[in-house]
């Protein structure tokens, strides 16, 4: 298995290959992804809709995937935290008096593999794809998965790594991973 183009984002820094491309003095995540997503110029309007976890994930899957083809890329992710930050944020829209009804722009993030509906839908990716919840980042579990998908045929490259996020404590190690 070959790793490349690996994308590591904490502490407001997002990291390429070992390069800075992008840090910001933001002290929320929601204002570093919004000052991350202008830097690095991208155009996608979901975006702004997109649950924190969703946007974590977005944000290191564009830095690696770009604009190529990638139609036949897998997506493999795990977090210890699934969905967690924004159930709490669903719970907030049911027990609020002042609202008749949950909130169901909420709802539809109460789910770990929305982010990588969202991904796959920018990329209109048509493979395999998945999201574990584990307690710790696990690569060898992450590389037997995404090598059996690569052995299948069902892809060319898996689009592999930790996307965790809960309330501010957040950090995605993404990676391409090939034959």
């Amino acid at each position: 298995m070959k790793k490349t183009n690996i994308c590591t984002i904490e502490h407001s820094k997002i990291i390429v290959d070992g390069n800075l491309i992008f840090e910001s003095p933001g002290e929320t995540f929601q204002e570093f992804a919004k000052e991350a997503y202008k830097s690095l110029d991208l155009s996608y309007p979901k975006f702004h809709k997109m649950d924190q976890l969703s946007k974590l994930a977005f944000l290191s899957a564009e830095t690696i995937l770009k604009d190529e083809d990638h139609s036949r890329t897998a997506i493999v992710f795990a977090n210890r935290s699934s969905s967690l930050d924004t159930d709490f944020k669903y719970q907030e829209s049911i027990n609020d008096q002042d609202n008749f009804y949950p909130s169901p722009a909420v709802f539809v993030y109460t789910l770990p593999n929305i982010c990588v509906g969202e991904i796959s839908i920018k990329h209109k990716m048509q493979t395999e794809n998945a999201f574990f919840v584990l307690d710790e980042f696990d690569e060898n579990f992450l590389t037997d998965y995404s090598e059996q998908i690569l052995l299948s045929g069902k892809a060319d490259k898996v689009l592999c790594g930790w996307v965790e996020l809960y309330q501010e404590n957040y950090k995605a190690f993404v990676y391409l991973l090939t034959l």
